[in-house]
């Protein structure tokens, strides 16, 4: 199932740099293995926003649910989902 979730970030004034850069690079690693292993099919900053439109491709909303859980980022995240499905004009399969 193909999901779409716009993920912003909101990050605690009071969270210490070090934690946070840590986080942060934790959080690529993971977004990078997701990439790979074709999970996270894509990945789109918004401009002039700490914030994300992804594609995920999983088996169902549950499985989509275990990785936002897994993410390092997620504490700090509100998240939109919205489950997608093949429109019959489009003339490419991704």
């Amino acid at each position: 199932m193909l999901f779409m979730v716009r993920m912003d970030v909101h990050v605690p004034r009071d969270l210490d740099q070090d934690t946070f850069e840590a986080l942060k690079a934790t959080e690529k690693v993971r977004a990078q293995e997701l990439q790979r292993a074709g999970k996270w099919r894509h990945l789109w900053r918004i401009a002039g926003q700490y914030a994300n439109v992804s594609i995920f491709d999983v088996a169902d909303a549950g499985e989509l649910h275990d990785i936002m859980l897994g993410l390092p980022l997620f504490p700090f995240m509100t998240t939109e989902v919205t489950a997608l499905c093949r429109h019959p004009s489009a003339i490419a399969d991704d």
